[in-house]
């Protein structure tokens, strides 16, 4: 399966703004954007006023980064989106927060989403009690996301645990025992709990050319 695998602080630089895909790296003064706030290349620091293409085209390309999504895919996630009932840009966020390697971010076991990609590939999850190791597993409201025990002590998943906790964020759709190593994914969360950094509309007018 085909995935990025060049820089991913390009990417933030790319889009203007933090995508973090990096964990904790990014809240510090170690970020590429916060040291060069400009896109790269030999051009980077050029400005320019974006076209309507332009803006839709970068929202586009910052969402799929975000979640680490690839166009075929993303494609097929704003298709579907487009054909349930209700808000097109709210239906794809809801596709993209129900995938696996998402809502294991989510839950705190992962820096980033890249990360736990990886962990759910290796197979240290569990879902309602049986391994899946698809990231794009869409996850259903009452699923119990567990990790395996054997995998509870890996360096990433700890490391994971110790930024959520330290941030103490908490998302109303998703509880977490962190003593128990589970979470559960109580529902689908609205769009204005979830955390969109860009203009959906702009998406769905890309896509309706």
């Amino acid at each position: 399966m085909a995935r990025y695998i060049g820089s991913l602080c390009k990417l933030c630089r790319r889009e203007g703004f933090k995508l973090y895909l990096k964990g904790e790296r990014c809240y510090t003064d170690k970020c590429a954007l916060a040291r060069r706030p400009y896109a790269p290349g030999q051009h980077g620091k050029q400005t320019k006023k974006p076209t309507q293409y332009g803006l839709q085209l970068r929202a586009k390309q910052a969402l799929k980064r975000i979640y680490g999504v690839l166009e075929r895919q993303f494609r097929r996630y704003f298709e579907e989106a487009s054909r349930k009932e209700g808000n097109t840009g709210e239906n794809l966020m809801r596709i993209l927060e129900t995938r696996l390697d998402n809502v294991v971010y989510q839950m705190g076991y992962a820096v980033n989403r890249r990360t736990a990609r990886q962990l759910v590939r290796h197979g240290h999850f569990l879902v309602n009690g049986k391994k899946v190791d698809i990231p794009s597993y869409r996850v259903r409201p009452g699923d119990v996301i567990e990790i395996k025990e054997k995998s509870r002590s890996i360096l990433p998943i700890k490391q994971g645990i110790e930024l959520a906790q330290k941030s103490n964020r908490k998302l109303n759709w998703i509880e977490v025992d962190y003593n128990a190593f589970k979470g559960t994914f109580l529902r689908l969360p609205t769009l204005d709990e979830m955390e969109v950094p860009v203009d959906l509309q702009a998406i769905i007018e890309l896509y309706s050319k």
